[in-house]
């Protein structure tokens, strides 16, 4: 990490609203604990890491979280208490470094190369972020230092919770040569099974693999996959950034043909988008799906709503209808997104989509909405 070199922390707050949570009810600590709205359609949002034991996870639906853990208290979210914690952690990354890029309430990168405080060293200066981060809200964080953004987020998934890694080139060299596909960061599991399909399933097999056939194959990410299979990343740290929409998009090996084989793909983008906007603690308004076609050309089509979301349910079905066989006209599909716009802050569901019955002892495991809330604790159903 020499001269000329960037010098890059990705910060990590752990199982983050269920750890404010755990923080602020004594009772919580130490128990399997997920943060979701009650209702069959809820998914949660934030497992605490008692809950990940029995394979409990964010974005999971709950009624499927209770299944994997009849124990599991449900606690409904507290977005104000998260954001305020969220700034404290804000302020205490600004004394050091006004290079920083929130990616959601819970994480963010730190270009600590000419740091304002805290000595040359970013090792030390992350293990102080930590420091201070305990010592002023009383969560843990955990931390990843490198000469990247990709680089310094892998090196932050490799020790968590409340751990802090250091991956300097020439250890990540080795570390991505034997690491699957779907744990790079950027690639989830569709792109990875497609990825497998054409015998690729770890970084060396990316590297071995020519980045003219990888963008024939899969557009301009392939030249992404290419760089980040060899820990090349060149994206600065862009301070105060503040994103205007969330979404992903796949291009497909083969052309989708039909109305009904788009409509099959909005799914699987749906929830990735979900669990982008929880993650960012967002939801929104305008719903976005993007086509393009074997022509090269492309369309987006787009509907505004009356309320935001972000559930991917709600997300599938609002771009499912703006799917036709004109819009698609004979021609070949390459590529599929679906995109949220107009952030905002989340807000309670409607009662019509997520309804609430209060009720007394059902049992662990029991449908949801004949559980019983004790404040804003849901009780094991």
């Amino acid at each position: 990490m020499g001269g000329g070199t960037r010098k890059i922390i990705h910060v990590d707050m752990d199982a983050f609203y269920a750890s404010v949570e755990q923080r602020d009810a004594p009772g919580l600590r130490g128990r399997p604990l997920a943060v979701a709205w009650g209702g069959k359609r809820s998914v949660v949002l934030t497992a605490s890491y008692e809950a990940r034991v029995y394979g409990v996870r964010s974005a999971m639906p709950l009624y499927r979280a209770l299944e994997r853990c009849p124990g599991l208290l449900v606690v409904e979210p507290r977005f104000d208490a998260y954001r305020e914690v969220s700034a404290q952690v804000q302020d205490i990354f600004a004394a050091y470094t006004p290079l920083v890029e929130p990616l959601s309430l819970d994480e963010a990168y730190l270009d600590v190369t000419a740091p304002l405080r805290g000595g040359p060293s970013a090792t030390r200066i992350a293990e102080r972020l930590r420091a201070e981060i305990r010592a002023g809200t009383g969560l843990t964080a955990t931390a990843g230092v490198s000469v990247n953004k990709f680089l310094a987020k892998l090196a932050s998934g490799m020790n968590k919770p409340d751990g802090l890694t250091v991956l300097l080139p020439d250890e990540a060299d080795a570390l991505l040569a034997k690491l699957p596909t779907g744990d790079f960061h950027g690639i989830g599991p569709a792109t990875a099974a497609k990825l497998a399909a054409h015998g690729i399933h770890t970084g060396a097999d990316l590297r071995a693999t020519p980045p003219a056939q990888l963008v024939a194959w899969f557009g301009r990410v392939g030249e992404h996959f290419a760089r980040i299979a060899r820990g090349q990343d060149d994206r600065p740290v862009e301070p105060g950034r503040a994103p205007v929409s969330i979404g992903t998009e796949e291009t497909y090996a083969q052309d989708l043909r039909t109305t009904e084989q788009v409509r099959v793909a909005l799914p699987d983008l749906a929830r990735a988008v979900e669990g982008r906007l929880t993650r960012a603690g967002l939801a929104g308004r305008v719903v976005i799906l993007k086509l393009k076609f074997d022509d090269r050309s492309g369309v987006t089509r787009q509907v505004t709503l009356g309320h935001a979301v972000r559930d991917a349910g709600t997300l599938s079905r609002h771009a499912a209808r703006l799917v036709s066989t004109e819009l698609i006209a004979g021609r070949g599909v390459r590529l599929v997104g679906i995109t949220v716009s107009g952030l905002g802050p989340p807000s309670e569901p409607p009662p019509s989509l997520f309804g609430e019955v209060d009720g007394e002892g059902s049992s662990c495991g029991a449908d949801p909405e004949e559980g019983h809330r004790v404040g804003r604790l849901w009780v094991g159903w």
